[in-house]
């Protein structure tokens, strides 16, 4: 039996734990959402939800409960000016978690954390009415754009051959990747 469980302390000390949530919750605060496992993202909604809950109102005292949790000005600021108004209407359910498989290195379940109202995933009304008054989208091509046949360069004739001299004198140099980091 699980009688009085109510928190998962995800093999974590108090202050550890403590720590964690305030960082996960201020990223989740300025990015509006983030990949983590879903272990941790079940935990953060417990902890964001009446934090946001809280930033509805805006007055000095919800600011400084808040700030007491989140301990960051940018993400206080984000809260009351850009999630708070957003989310006034609603009653609870501000976030949204998607499994989204393993972690190929040790296999932990990953969930992605966002908040419902800032989603990427617009409906397709939404989507029509944009790609209505974007512009046309620019094409390009990796290998760049194909010259007509006749302006290759010049050429110079020896013999019957006729050989194209390029019109650039240096060769371009190969782009370095970079390899990509995981995480948040």
């Amino acid at each position: 039996m699980r009688h009085g469980n109510r928190l998962n302390k995800l093999s974590r000390t108090t202050a550890h734990r403590h720590a964690l949530m305030m960082n996960l919750g201020n990223a989740l605060v300025l990015h509006k959402r983030i990949i983590t496992t879903t272990a941790k993202a079940k935990a953060l909604r417990g902890f964001i939800e009446p934090i946001i809950t809280r930033a509805k109102e805006n007055t000095t005292h919800n600011r400084r409960e808040i700030f007491a949790r989140l301990r960051d000005k940018n993400s206080i600021e984000s809260l009351f000016d850009t999630i708070g108004p957003k989310v006034a209407t609603r009653n609870g359910g501000y976030t949204r978690i998607i499994k989204i498989g393993a972690r190929p290195g040790d296999n932990a379940d990953m969930a992605l954390i966002e908040l419902v109202d800032f989603s990427l995933n617009a409906t397709p009304v939404e989507a029509g009415a944009a790609a209505a008054t974007a512009e046309p989208k620019k094409r390009t091509r990796r290998a760049g754009a194909k010259k007509p046949t006749g302006t290759t360069g010049t050429t110079k004739t020896t013999g019957e051959k006729k050989v194209a001299k390029p019109t650039t004198s240096k060769a371009a140099a190969p782009k370095i990747r970079q390899r990509k980091s995981g995480g948040a």
